[in-house]
């Protein structure tokens, strides 16, 4: 447990990063003397570079020693994070965004397969509990801790910030962490699938960002980046079957029922957790008319309901399986999300902090046990490689949740006004978290195995 807190310590510097630097986004437009098209490189960027380094960690974790890998990521996500706050030019706080967003995409699969393999098959549950836990800081405490250090001080302080978070865990990852052997040395370097997979979710995630920056999945930019996403996908199918699947991704998984399903529901729920994200805060401050920093305290119930269930759900997936904890939670997630299609600006602040929530308490039990489940029945050698699959589908489903929703918002804000674009969106939202319950019949489930 020691060392499963350490290693959780680790994502936090990136989870906190990921939600300020967009509350920050209208002081560094302003500070940069640049229109807002060209500094969301900086946060687009970010997101894509972490795509392309997710495959890359998988080589890593087979050659090296995974502590040593880790402490390195975070000392360079810790430096990286330096250089852009010093930037002095939009195209230099870019570049060193992308730095950033590499050594996270190395952090995170990272951490998690080694928590895999730190907890056994025996405690995967409350395990991938803890793993998470980063996760839900970042939505509750990154919104309000960038408001007031733009309120109070500079956005150079939001990146300073990544220093003390780094400089306090590197040392308890130095003295808590056992060393973790690489997995597999006589694995190659899959030179070719790495680029054709950081190739494909670049593509995708490029496209679908387009796709909300225009308020149409139809325009040419994203209809083109999509094809060649589809393109480069297809081309790594081939490559992966006329290599024995010997890639970074061996399509063989996939041949695993539960990592299947897992790879599915995390897809889906990405989309339909990630996509109400950035359009809750948006709702507060354009119906309600909330501050930046008010309508990041209006979230804060969602993220209380994540932390008050949490202990619980690592717990009964482990005793009933993530079949059930999944099913029951996506029919609590509908009963708090599906109250918002009628939401008003005259709303009660009170009632959407009890919808959020309701909302909060069940997403953990959502994602943990996908999660959890992606590992379940794999060999020891094949973890690395799950972690990457795992990693690739959440970045896409997040990526295309957040462009499918604000594409929605958008698209029928222009024809039926404000309100009904935020009614769209969350009616979206409920309906992908129903499709969930499809593959979560394919779960863990501990009663059938006893």
């Amino acid at each position: 447990m020691l060392a499963a807190w350490t290693l959780t310590l680790a994502a936090i510097a990136p989870m906190l990063d990921a939600t300020m630097v967009n509350i920050a986004v209208k002081a560094l437009t302003q500070d940069f003397s640049t229109s807002l098209s060209v500094i969301q490189w900086g946060m687009t960027g970010y997101i894509l570079a972490l795509a392309v380094a997710v495959p890359i960690s998988g080589w890593l974790m087979n050659h090296f020693n995974g502590k040593r890998v880790l402490i390195l990521a975070v000392l360079a996500f810790g430096l990286t994070s330096v250089l852009a706050g010093l930037s002095w030019r939009v195209e230099i706080f870019i570049f060193f965004r992308l730095l950033q967003g590499f050594s996270a995409g190395i952090i995170t699969p990272l951490m998690a397969t080694l928590l895999v393999k730190t907890a056994g098959p025996e405690n995967i549950g409350k395990v991938i509990a803890i793993v998470t836990t980063p996760m839900i800081f970042g939505p509750i405490f990154g919104p309000v801790l960038g408001g007031f250090i733009i309120e109070f001080s500079s956005w150079q302080w939001i990146f300073y910030i990544n220093i003390a978070v780094v400089a306090a865990t590197v040392p308890l990852m130095m003295r808590n962490l056992p060393d973790f052997p690489a997995f597999n040395r006589e694995s190659r370097l899959d030179i070719v699938g790495i680029l054709l997979l950081a190739a494909m979710s670049v593509a995708f995630i490029f496209g679908v960002s387009k796709a909300a920056d225009q308020a149409s999945f139809t325009n040419p930019t994203t209809l083109i980046w999509l094809g060649l996403g589809l393109a480069l996908l297809l081309a790594y199918i081939v490559y992966d079957r006329r290599t024995t699947h010997q890639t970074v991704l061996p399509l063989t998984l996939f041949r695993h029922t539960t990592f299947k399903a897992t790879s599915i529901g995390l897809f889906l729920a990405n989309i339909a957790i990630m996509g109400p994200m950035l359009i809750l805060p948006l709702f507060f401050q354009n119906m309600l008319e909330l501050t930046t920093i008010e309508a990041a305290l209006a979230l804060m119930p969602q993220g209380l309901g994540m932390l008050i269930t949490r202990p619980y759900i690592g717990r009964m997936i482990d005793q009933v399986g993530a079949k059930k904890v999944v099913l029951v939670s996506v029919v609590l997630s509908i009963i708090g999300s599906l109250p918002l299609i009628l939401v008003t600006s005259h709303t009660s602040l009170i009632w959407l902090s009890v919808l959020l929530f309701i909302r909060g308490m069940s997403i953990g039990g959502i994602t943990i046990p996908l999660s959890s489940d992606a590992y379940t029945g794999l060999d020891e050698r094949e973890l690395p490689q799950a972690s990457v699959g795992a990693n690739v589908i959440e970045n896409l489903g997040s990526g295309f949740g957040t462009a499918l929703l604000a594409t929605v918002v958008a698209s029928v804000t222009v024809t039926n006004g404000i309100l009904s674009g935020f009614h769209m969106g969350f009616l979206v939202s409920v309906i992908i978290l129903a499709l969930i319950s499809l593959p979560a019949l394919f779960l863990t489930d501990k009663a059938q195995l006893s």
